[in-house]
């Protein structure tokens, strides 16, 4: 019964979910997003494709939050139907800046898998240089490759760890498991032959070019995992050189939480391992804070050693002397392995290293004592020297000779184990240490008995080793050593130092019962026994140290997979490049293709949730003469009524069918009934069509009422009886266009004269036309001419140019007066950073639709400016000037507006059908220009509320500068709601 009940409504739940997908409402199209995985777990196979038609229908969606749905559907649905992203591939790489932060990050990775499956990897990039032999069969000589060349040499591509870089590489794209059992099989993963057709140009591949384009601006994200997936986007596919923007961001995120900073820290471990100068010039974001946790300070100290260099090897130490007298002996045990990889990396400072581990294990220091907390350090440092000595044994006879001498003072078992494997294993190296281990054994043999396993262990297996490197005199007594061990090892108690003396005994029987000379004999004539090669090759002086055991798995950056090192549930490698052939496209395009979707539904749906006043200004603008327009721009009407300039822009769309086209009829009329089904149809047109009339409107000249504010600079108080005030100007600068103009009034309000006015930077530099305009650190300001002298009561005025790099920090002046100095501050007002940019409102309309999203801020306030004016105009006129309140409050608005900021007044709009005293609807457009860079600024106020009480009013602004659009934006609002000053 359930089982039919289930192909009975999942058939209708589809039908419903495939109507919303068509709904002019944004959200109940994001909401048909968000079901189609839960319709998809009914699991009908003939639901299939048509849950594939809905997702590619809303992957064509013009909202954002649609597409942040519609992608994780895509995921969780048909992760593998690329095809179904190169329809709309460069429509989501357009909007991804505007999707919301967690769609964002799944539709980075779609994006990335799209690209590599069909256009392959970018040569260019550090996967390319990852994988080997990828440009060995073809000797084209071109410049690309010739630049590809020098750029893998300049950033010391693998030059330390090629394999462990190729294996970053090999297992992003084969995926960890497959990568390992092909490695054990001493195979490739890629041909060679084959592997240089699977790449692709990031310089000149036009969808590569796209999707770095579009997640560079990500890689600002205020949440960490969107800034990991842009990252990882660059760190695959962008050129070597351009992957150092990546750093900044990924190192802006280690001043986040603990969790946050230990999941970037683990793909920077990675990034660093692969590229080590990448991070090389930051060690200092890498320095351990008090507060870190343990796991974070292990990820930095680890990422310290990666990346020193021969210039930063110094600071790191000293950081590192720091470290080891931290309380927390195992924070500071770590460290001491960290300059042990310090060392390997950088030969030339390992005998600096190997002075400092030495001193932790001195007789003389505490951290050989027989606390448990110090005997982790004392191991590590013993475990470090064994590991630098490695690199170069012979060049180290002196710390050999040290540790040797000090195994009497050193009583932790794990301890004098290595140190008693390094004696045994060097014990040729030089003059002095041959000489010492038989000593050492002799030692060692009197407390054999009483020594810990592990000891026993090395004693025995250093003794055979000086037996094999013994030679004369030194043969017989080594023979004696080792043979008196191996009978107090015969009855030991623990049966595993019984079995390895049995072994010993074995391998070893021959030199007991022949001597070392008839050894070699028998070595000349090529008669030497299988027990005799067996011991060389176990303990001869060619062995090989056996290789560190490394880490093998890696998996995409900034996935969950990196962070727990196995392959998470859901976790899928990179595509192999190229499979998405151009047949696998048109077999994707033989489905349902989505152009057939008609779009003006969901432009409709979306105006009208996100503000109707869009699509009116347009239309606005469009019925309106150049005459009119510029009549209306300047302000210089000379008619000065209420309400003039009517225009109705309000204009019904066509009807459309398509939902009907997607829908059984059968089903709808047997689910929703045939009556309710075509009443819902109707009323959705309905709300379609609807559209509030608007009407442009001429607020007459208010050039009277723009007063911009005047600020003191200097008090008579203060300056001996000198008054100096300024105020910003609404001129464009004389000297340039990046500058801003300041007016100056000196005013003498003393009896006496004075003389040698002038203002001069604090430091009184002088600066040039020319370097006025150079990008510094500190604000440019250009000396205003000397007043001589100012008589008393007397006031002159003086226009100075000034270029602020920031909007909160003063600019420090010095102003001199009768040889005084008096230190005074000219604060910033950045509304006239600004200068107007005349448009009209079809221009306005068109910018403001190329900077939605993350280009895009709003904030409310209230305003009262109009309240009194009202109030008056109300008990004058009586009902007769009631619509001449809407006309006092956008000159209120307009006036407030341009007194504080140096802006272009656009365009007035009002609702034709405003009611009575209801002034929602009215709204103001300002245009203006970044001085410094020209960048158009887009200022929009709408009002709401009864004509007399407090308004609200929204305030959006769209700019591509978004630090200086939110700074201005939070101006503007504080100005709007200060009560205006009555005089």
């Amino acid at each position: 019964m359930a089982g039919i009940r289930l192909h009975v409504i999942s058939p209708l739940v589809l039908v419903a979910v495939r109507k919303c997908a068509r709904d002019p409402s944004v959200y109940v199209r994001k909401c048909a997003a968000n079901a189609l995985p839960k319709v998809n777990d009914l699991r009908l196979e003939e639901n299939t494709s048509a849950i594939i038609e809905i997702i590619g229908i809303l992957l064509n969606d013009n909202s954002p939050g649609v597409v942040g749905a519609a992608a994780a559907a895509f995921t969780s649905i048909c992760p593998n139907n690329l095809p179904l992203i190169g329809r709309n591939y460069k429509r989501l790489c357009e909007i991804l800046p505007d999707v919301e932060e967690w769609g964002q990050i799944i539709l980075i990775g779609i994006l990335l898998r799209y690209v590599i499956a069909r256009h392959g990897l970018a040569k260019e990039s550090i996967m390319a240089s990852l994988l080997p032999n990828i440009f060995s069969n073809e000797k084209t000589g071109s410049e690309s490759d010739t630049d590809y060349l020098d750029i893998k040499k300049k950033y010391e591509i693998g030059i330390e760890e090629t394999e462990l870089a190729g294996m970053v590489s090999r297992s992003y794209l084969a995926g960890q498991d497959k990568y390992l059992s092909v490695l054990d099989n001493n195979s490739d993963v890629m041909a060679s032959e084959h592997v240089s057709s699977l790449f692709t140009s990031s310089k000149h591949d036009e969808s590569v070019k796209i999707l770095l384009h579009c997640t560079s601006p990500l890689l600002w994200s205020r949440n960490s995992a969107v800034v990991l997936a842009a990252a990882g986007v660059h760190w695959i596919m962008a050129p070597m050189e351009e992957i150092s923007k990546i750093v900044k961001p990924l190192l802006f995120l280690l001043r986040s939480s603990d969790a946050s900073k230990y999941v970037v820290l683990c793909n920077i471990q990675v990034f660093a391992k692969v590229m080590p100068s990448l991070f090389a010039p930051n060690i200092e974001d890498f320095f351990i804070n008090s507060s870190d946790a343990y796991q974070v300070k292990s990820l930095k100290l680890e990422i310290l050693s990666t990346i020193a260099t021969d210039a930063s090897i110094s600071v790191i130490f000293q950081e590192f002397q720091d470290y080891v007298r931290d309380p927390d002996r195992r924070f500071a045990a770590d460290t001491v392995a960290a300059i042990g990889l310090c060392a390997k990396r950088n030969p030339q400072v390992a005998k600096t290293c190997v002075e400092g581990l030495l001193a932790l294990i001195s007789p003389k220091s505490n951290t050989c004592g027989f606390a448990d907390d110090e005997a982790v350090v004392l191991i590590q440092a013993i475990t470090s020297i064994k590991d630098i000595i490695k690199q170069d044994p012979a060049s180290h006879e002196n710390p050999i000779i040290f540790l040797i001498r000090n195994l009497d003072t050193i009583k932790v078992s794990v301890a004098r184990a290595m140190i008693v494997w390094i004696g045994g294993e060097y014990n040729s190296i030089g003059n002095i240490i041959p000489k010492m281990v038989p000593v050492i054994l002799r030692f060692l043999a009197r407390s054999f008995p009483s020594e810990p396993i592990e000891t026993k262990y090395q004693i025995l297996n250093a003794a055979a080793k000086v037996l094999l490197n013994s030679k004369g005199e030194d043969f017989d007594t080594a023979k004696n050593i080792l043979s008196y061990m191996l009978e107090l090892a015969k009855f030991d108690l623990n049966y595993d130092v019984r079995d390895r003396a049995r072994i010993l005994r074995k391998l070893l029987s021959c030199y007991f019962t022949s001597s070392r000379i008839e050894e070699k004999e028998k070595a000349d004539n090529n008669e030497i026994e299988i027990p005799v090669l067996l011991a060389e090759h176990v303990f001869g002086e060619n062995v090989k140290s056996s290789i560190e055991t490394v880490n093998k798995r890696f998996y995409l950056p900034g996935s969950l997979s990196q962070i727990v090192f196995h392959a998470a549930p859901g976790y899928e490698p990179l595509p192999e490049p190229c499979s998405l052939t151009e047949s696998d496209m048109v077999k994707g395009l033989e489905g349902p293709d989505q152009t057939e979707v008609n779009d003006s539904d969901v432009d409709s749906g979306s105006l009208n949730e996100e503000g109707s006043y869009y699509s009116e200004d347009s239309v606005t603008a469009s019925t309106r003469t150049d005459d009119e327009s510029a009549t209306s721009e300047t302000g210089n009407n000379n008619n000065t009524d209420s309400l003039i300039s009517f225009a109705d822009v309000s204009k019904p769309q066509e009807e459309t069918n398509d939902i009907s086209e997607l829908m059984s009829k059968g089903d709808l009329e047997s689910w929703l009934g045939d009556n309710n089904g075509q009443g819902q149809s109707q009323s959705q047109s309905q709300s379609v069509d609807e559209r509030i009339p608007s009407a442009r409107i001429s607020i007459g000249d208010i050039s009277a009422r723009i007063k911009p504010n005047i600020y003191t600079l200097l008090d008579p108080t203060y300056g001996n009886g000198l008054k100096v005030e300024y105020k910003y100007s609404l001129e464009a600068s004389t000297i340039s266009p990046s500058l801003v103009s300041v007016d100056t009034f000196f005013q003498n309000c003393s009896s006496d004269p004075m003389s040698k006015l002038i203002l001069t930077d604090e430091d009184s530099e002088s600066v040039d036309q020319g370097s006025s305009e150079s990008q510094k650190d500190e604000p440019v300001f250009v000396p205003m001419e000397e007043i001589t002298t100012l008589e008393p009561g007397q006031s002159i005025k003086r226009v100075i140019h000034v270029h602020f790099h920031h909007h909160l920090l003063p600019l420090k002046l010095t102003l001199w007066c009768n040889d005084q100095k008096h230190p005074v501050k000219l604060r910033p007002d950045i509304g006239y950073f600004i200068k107007p940019l005349i448009m009209n409102l079809d221009a306005f309309s068109q910018k403001e639709s190329q900077l939605p999203g993350m280009f895009e801020y709003t904030r409310s306030c209230s305003f009262t400016d109009h309240l009194a004016e009202v109030a008056s105009d109300d008990k004058d006129g009586g009902m007769s000037s009631t619509k001449d309140s809407f006309l006092i409050i956008c000159q209120s608005l307009a006036s407030k507006m341009l007194s504080n900021a140096n802006l272009h007044l656009v365009s007035v709009n009002m609702p034709v059908d405003a009611h009575l005293n209801d002034a929602s609807g009215l709204c103001l457009r300002f245009s203006g220009e970044i001085l410094s860079n020209s960048i158009p600024c887009l200022i929009s106020v709408m009002v709401y509320g009864n004509c007399f009480e407090p308004l609200n009013a929204s305030v959006k602004i769209n700019c591509e500068e978004t630090v200086f659009g939110l700074n201005l934006l939070n101006r503007i609002v504080n100005f709007l709601a200060e009560p205006r000053l009555t005089s």
